[in-house]
């Protein structure tokens, strides 16, 4: 089938000129609310898309991929995380399934150091003292947070985000740790003068900042929970600029509560848009609504992915972001 005539459903508002993109290329049919498609109208465009272009806000699992018609044969997502998406189900249907990896590394990782830099130094709690009207002048003993020139960074998924993380952590003075899979190559490790930890547990009772970095999987759902943090020393730090649901929410608020840890900085969260109300309005931690990748210049560059990847499968050829199952 001509990419000219390919039907494209496209599930939330993008970039303008991404969007003008789409339409000049495909028979696009493009969210001008930007409202989240329900079940049935995701139901809807897999029974009548060449192509589906969800996002991370879009649920696809197995039940609602069993509905989608013969004619759907890619879903391209917007958005590097594909946790959203059962991709084991759409290969067995035949449907190829791509993203948008590399695209938000920077991005991401700005916000992550931002949230490094502004947690320890209670910025937030500074912003909220000014905003109330409540600062009366300096004092040596007031407001005193802590340096980060010389603590230890734990980075937990030391992909490209979290690498990016390590650079910028670095030129701060922070001496970086990370647990992954596997280590990464020597030559990373040199450049980074970062410390591998086969067990995350050691880490992270050794570190005074925690950063998270790594993708949403089985195996790291609630990979941070009541027992872990409870590993964490009393005046360490959690970041999460991953995914909401590596941590438990609950028992990270608890901790947060009960002092057990001294504060933390979050993008994400379990159970998005929702936040435990537990975590709001305590001067210590930082809320911030899901925005470590949203540049202008990110989420256009995402949208001309999804384009390239829509154009090379619709010429028959392997499109470059395809995701494979066996490596998630």
């Amino acid at each position: 089938m001509p990419a000219s005539k390919l039907k494209v459903v496209v599930t939330r508002k993008l970039p303008a000129p991404v969007e003008l993109r789409m339409k000049e290329l495909f028979d696009a049919r493009l969210n001008e609310s930007d409202r989240p498609f329900s079940v049935e109208e995701l139901a809807q465009a897999m029974q009548t898309a060449d192509v589906l272009v969800p996002t991370v806000t879009d649920k696809i699992d197995g039940r609602l991929m069993a509905r989608a018609g013969d004619q759907l044969r890619l879903i391209a997502q917007f958005g590097a995380g594909v946790d959203n998406i059962d991709v084991a189900s759409a290969v067995q249907r035949g449907i190829t399934v791509t993203n948008t990896p590399g695209v938000l590394t920077d991005d991401t990782a700005d916000v992550a150091m931002a949230l490094i830099l502004a947690v320890p130094r209670r910025m937030h709690e500074g912003v909220q003292i000014m905003e109330a009207g409540k600062f009366d002048g300096w004092t040596p003993t007031w407001m005193m947070g802590r340096r980060l020139s010389g603590k230890r960074l734990g980075i937990i998924g030391m992909g490209r985000i979290g690498q990016a993380v390590a650079r910028r952590a670095r030129a701060f003075g922070m001496q970086i740790h990370y647990h992954n899979r596997k280590p990464v190559s020597s030559r990373i490790e040199e450049s980074l003068e970062a410390t591998y930890w086969d067990s995350l547990d050691q880490m992270l009772a050794r570190m005074d900042i925690v950063s998270i970095n790594c993708p949403h999987t089985p195996a790291t759902f609630h990979l941070i929970n009541a027992r872990r943090l409870g590993l964490m020393k009393p005046e360490a730090y959690i970041i999460n600029t991953a995914r909401g649901e590596v941590i438990d929410e609950a028992a990270l608020a608890r901790a947060i509560r009960a002092g057990k840890i001294a504060g933390a900085g979050l993008d994400v969260f379990e159970r998005e848009p929702a936040v435990n109300p537990e975590l709001i309005g305590l001067p210590n931690v930082l809320l911030l609504p899901h925005m470590g990748s949203a540049t202008i210049e990110g989420r256009t560059e995402m949208g001309e992915k999804v384009i390239i990847n829509i154009k090379t499968f619709a010429d028959g050829h392997r499109p470059p972001d395809r995701v494979i199952p066996a490596i998630l």
